[in-house]
This record gives C-alpha cells, sequence and structure tokens, in this order.
C-alpha cells in the first residue's frame, strides 16, 4: 500500500512576508557565508546551531553519504534526530562551495540554488542547498542535500585514472579471457543487458568489481529491437543519456527503438562490459553467508555454475512478465489474442479489425501504427489517462534541467534529487496545471469524443504517475489527434464481462467485434521471475517494488531488497543512470569491509 503524503507547504514569499527580491543579490557571496557558518557548526558538532540555519519545515534529504539509504528529514525534530544519530560518526568537512545562482521558478518562489562538494570520513561528496528569503532581509536554508559521489583511495577509473599503459598485441585475447571468467568468478553477476544491467556493469568496472551480465536474448539491444516497430523514446534526448558516453549532439531528441538497440550494443563494447548473451540464469541458491551459487546455461545446453556474491536484477520494473487480464469465456473467442510485448508491427494485422485494451502509451503507439497502416482500431480504455504534448509538454517538465543549453545530465540528475520527492511534486502539480492550459484545445477535443483525462495522481502529472506505476499516461506525440478524428476508435463507457466468438461482451450489453485482441496492460512483478530462478521461499523475502515510501523516497529498488546481496538495477533511463552509481559504491564498499551491509543502514 502507498504511503499517505504528508501535507506540504511551499516556501512562498507571501507566506514567508516578503514582498520581493531583488534580482541583483550576490548569491554566491550569500551562499559562501551562509554554507561557511553552517560547515562550522558541523565541524563542532552544534546540532542546535545546525538546525539554525534552516527553517523550522526545511528539509535533509541523504543518498548514502551519511545513512547508506535514501533517506529524507522534514522538520527540525527529525533532522535533529538523524544528526544526533549520525553526524558525528560520518565525520563530514571540507565543504567548498562550487556554485551558486538565484532561481525564481514562480512569481512567488525564489531561492538560491548553490552546489558544494565535502567529504565524509571515507568518502567524497557533492551537494546542493537552497537558500530562501526571509521577512528581516537575510536568507535560510530550505533544502539541503548530500549525496556520495566516491569512496577515498577507490575512485572510479576515469580520466587521470583511466590506464596509461600501452598494449600491443594483447587486448583480443585480455578481453575475451576477461569475458569468459578463464581465471575465476565475478563478483557481481547481473541478468539483463538493457540499459538498467549495463548502466550498473559500467559503473562496477570503474570501480575495479568484476561483472558478468548474463542476456538471454541473441544481441545486446534485442529487448528494445523486437518490441512493436513504432516504438520511439517519448522523454527526449537530453533526459536519456547514458552514462559516461552521451549521444552524439545531432542524436534526435526522440530515439527509435531499435536505434536505441544498437547503441546499447556499441555501448557495451566500448566500455569492455563482460555480458553474455544467448544465456540464461537457471537457478540461483544462497549459502550461509549470503553469497550466491548461480547457474548459467548457455545456448548450446552448457551450463556453469557461478560462486558470486552479488546478484543483481536488471529485468525492468514487470520483469518481462505481462499482465493480462483474467476475462472469462478466452477459449471462446474465435480470433487472435496477444500482449503488447509480442506485438511486432501493423503490418501483420492488415485487413482486420483490432481492439486495444489499455490506453497509455503503447497502447497510443500501436494504435496509431494501425492507423496509418489502414487498420480497423478501436482503443478500450479502462481509466482516465494522463495526456500531455511533448510539444507543450517537454520544455515545461525537462527543460529547466535536462534540455539544450541546460546542465550537463550528471549536473541535472543531482539537482534535481536535491528537491525532497514532496516538495517537487507540489511544484509538479503547478507545472501540470500549466501544461493543460497549454494543451487545452487538445485536451478539449479529448473530452469532446469521451476519451477520459486526469491531471495524473493529485494533479502531479507525468513524474508523479512514473514514480507510483511506471505508467498511467501518454505523452502525445500524434495519435490524440487521431482519437479526436476519429480515426482511432474510443470505447470506455462499459466494464468487459466476457470474451464473445468474434470479440468481447460488456457489462451493459454492448458488444464490440475484433479478429485480434492486443493487450497493452502493462506488466506484472518482476518477483513472478526471480520465482522461477530462487524460488518461492527467498522471492517472499522481497520488500515491495517502486511506488514512494512515507518520505517519499522509491521503494526498494537500487537499496536494501530485502535479501541480503541481492538487489534490483531499474527505472528509465536517467534514474538508471544516475542510481547505478548508488548501487555500485554500495557494493564497492560492502567488499572493501566500509559497510557491512543492511545492519549499517539508517532506516
Amino acid at each position: 500500500m502507498a504511503a499517505s503524503e504528508p501535507p506540504v507547504v511551499l516556501p512562498t514569499l507571501d507566506r514567508l512576508g516578503v514582498t520581493s527580491v531583488p534580482s541583483d543579490v550576490d548569491a554566491q557571496k550569500v551562499a559562501k557565508l551562509w554554507l561557511d557558518s553552517f560547515a562550522q557548526q558541523v565541524a563542532s558538532n552544534n546540532i542546535d546551531g545546525i538546525l539554525s540555519h534552516i527553517v523550522s519545515d526545511g528539509w535533509w534529504r541523504d543518498m548514502l553519504a551519511l545513512t547508506w539509504e535514501f533517506r529524507t528529514f522534514h522538520g527540525h525534530a527529525k533532522i535533529r534526530k538523524f544528526l544526533e544519530d549520525r553526524l558525528a560518526h560520518a565525520k563530514l568537512s571540507a565543504f567548498k562551495l562550487t556554485s551558486a545562482k538565484l532561481e525564481t521558478p514562480y512569481p512567488d518562489l525564489a531561492w538560491i540554488l548553490a552546489g558544494f562538494d565535502f567529504e565524509t570520513e571515507i568518502g567524497l561528496g557533492s551537494g546542493y542547498f537552497r537558500l530562501i528569503p526571509t521577512a528581516d532581509g537575510q536568507w535560510t536554508g530550505f533544502t539541503f542535500y548530500t549525496n556520495l559521489e566516491e569512496i577515498k583511495g577507490h575512485e572510479e577509473k576515469t580520466g587521470p585514472r583511466r590506464n596509461f599503459k600501452p598494449n600491443h598485441g594483447r587486448w583480443l585475447d585480455e578481453r575475451e579471457r576477461e569475458r569468459q571468467f578463464v581465471d575465476g568468478d565475478p563478483t557481481v553477476l547481473v541478468i539483463g543487458a538493457g540499459q538498467s544491467g549495463l548502466d550498473v556493469a559500467a559503473r562496477l568496472k570503474l570501480l575495479d568489481v568484476p561483472t558478468l551480465v548474463v542476456e538471454k536474448n541473441k544481441r545486446i539491444g534485442d529487448q528494445w529491437r523486437y518490441r512493436y516497430q513504432a516504438l520511439c523514446l517519448h522523454d527526449p534526448v537530453w533526459y536519456d543519456h547514458m552514462p559516461y558516453i552521451p549521444f552524439p549532439s545531432s542524436w534526435p531528441v526522440y530515439t527509435p527503438a531499435h536505434k536505441l538497440a544498437g547503441w546499447l550494443e556499441n555501448f557495451a563494447e566500448a566500455m569492455e562490459l563482460n555480458v553474455w548473451t544467448s544465456s540464461t540464469v537457471t537457478k540461483a541458491e544462497q549459502d550461509a553467508n549470503n553469497e550466491w551459487n548461480v547457474t548459467v546455461e548457455k545456448a548450446d545446453g552448457t551450463t556453469r555454475v557461478f560462486h558470486v556474491k552479488h546478484l543483481i536484477s536488471a529485468i525492468g520494473l514487470g520483469g518481462n512478465n505481462p499482465n493480462i487480464p483474467d476475462i472469462p469465456g478466452r477459449e471462446e473467442f474465435q480470433g487472435q489474442v496477444l500482449h503488447s510485448i509480442y506485438h511486432n508491427t501493423a503490418k501483420d494485422h492488415i485487413g482486420k479489425k483490432v481492439v486495444i485494451v489499455g490506453a497509455c502509451t503503447s497502447a497510443h503507439d500501436i494504435a496509431a501504427d494501425y492507423v496509418n497502416h489502414g487498420v480497423d482500431v478501436t482503443m478500450y480504455q479502462r481509466e482516465s489517462t494522463y495526456v500531455m504534448t511533448t510539444k507543450e509538454g517537454g520544455p515545461r517538465i525537462f527543460g529547466k534541467l535536462w534540455w539544450e543549453g541546460a546542465y550537463p545530465p550528471d549536473i541535472a540528475d543531482r539537482v534535481d534529487a536535491s528537491m525532497p520527492i514532496w516538495v517537487n511534486e507540489q511544484i509538479g502539480k503547478r507545472t501540470t496545471l500549466e501544461i493543460a492550459e497549454a494543451d487545452k484545445e487538445l485536451l478539449d477535443g479529448l473530452k469532446r469524443v469521451g476519451f477520459r483525462t486526469s491531471l495524473g495522481h493529485e494533479g502531479g502529472g507525468f513524474f508523479a504517475l512514473t514514480r507510483r506505476r511506471g505508467g498511467g499516461y501518454y505523452l502525445d506525440v500524434g495519435a490524440s489527434q487521431m482519437i479526436i478524428d476519429g480515426k482511432i476508435k474510443i470505447k470506455n463507457d462499459s466494464i468487459i464481462k466476457r470474451y464473445t466468438k468474434t470479440g468481447f461482451e460488456f457489462e451493459d450489453g454492448s458488444t464490440i467485434d475484433a479478429d485480434v485482441i492486443l493487450f497493452a496492460t502493462g506488466f506484472a512483478s518482476p518477483v513472478i521471475s526471480l520465482a522461477r530462478i530462487f524460488g518461492d521461499e527467498l522471492a517472499s523475502r522481497v520488500k515491495p517494488v517502486w511506488n514512494l515510501n512515507d518520505e517519499g523516497e522509491l521503494r526498494t529498488a537500487w537499496r536494501d531488497s530485502g535479501v541480503p546481496n541481492f538487489w534490483f538495477m531499474m527505472g528509465n533511463l536517467a534514474w538508471c543512470r544516475f542510481h547505478s552509481k548508488h548501487l555500485a559504491l554500495q557494493i564497492k564498499a560492502q567488499e572493501l569491509g566500509l559497510f557491512p551491509g543492511n545492519e549499517a543502514r539508517y532506516v
């Protein structure tokens, strides 16, 4: 069950008793004075002094640096308890301001956003804070964010730490020997070579953690290559870069699935990742030391058992387990039934009548493809859908961070993370209303033809739905107009009762005929796949994955799964880029003995 959401009040100028903020404020000076004074209180372990720098309903968000967890603390009481428990142990030091600027996201909101670097006893960190104006002309802390970046002495092997040695004639043999793990077993085994598996493998590689990625498909990228041909990313290129190797500056804003598949293959080769394709993990057993014996079967039927310390599931939020509603009468229907994961192209159904069950991204993409190939298609909508156009919505939700001329993606990720999710979603509600107003003509047209739209979870739009469901939306690139024009027909006035020989019967007695019924109804849990690999007992110990906990943090992904040394790596391209480093740092720290495991987390 989802956590109840706390009341969050934005620091509007009228609430702060501030009439206006001078646009020429010296943000660098204000931020430096505040950080220097804050750092003095930290050095003295003066918790009262630290709290005096933060407004009473302020926020502190930490990713691994002090807690080995993702935690968000709201208000002085919770921040105080957190600092009493963790401040002295972390030994924060070496605070250094790296950036500062005044931001006015709305006329009634203003803050100074400042970046900084710092150190802990074992690591190097980065962070951001926001200072809000006070009625007496001063500035005080509103949000404070600390993020672990590196482990001292074990930094990523990039830049000046890359390999400087020449390699004449040995590289091919060395790479093949490494890839086949001739000289020993990996420390980490990753199931799945999509963006999540490759990202975390690349992070681990540069931390000197031997890692094998096992992929059931014949080629890296096949999970994108063999989805429906009309598949194209609906979020923009600036949001979707992978770590270390950004897309070229000529890359299209919206990436076709087949193009992304090729990029994943090239990424694995360039990063020298150890990937076994056409291979399947058939069994994983955990021993008394919480390490794993993992059986991998190759295409030729040969097997190898690896003894690894860590096992990572990178098979997606739904684990590629199609979610098909259980509707009575399936055996009576004389047409074809399939899930979107098995659909290839509208060309397969030319001359037939198709009903798509579902009304979010995949349903829209596939329906538009049918229209473009002259296929009669009806979309059955079970619940309302959040719709925004990429034209109006894209610049508003991505533009300040992930857009042409904005931040580099690594910086954008951290600026975004520095705003606690509960606060971010309050601002997101404003943005959602702005987008809806800009899209008013389209949304009115959809309403006119009976297509049900919403503003997402509690009016939070795209990101609020992504964090909770990983779906429930459509970022419009043209299919909505096809609905308005009647080219994609809509049925949503009654619940499906049962299959008939020729289609569906509904609760109100109406029927619809179809030669093909296609379910674009998402995916079930990854735990279904995991139970097949390591049994029901271990699978039952896995904690709920995704949605938000009571602090506004995404549940379970990238951290403690409930099963020691078993991890989930999942998310869209942006979240995989960012959080793959968090997962890799936890494993590296554990291997170094700096982080003894889940008992060391501050939860």
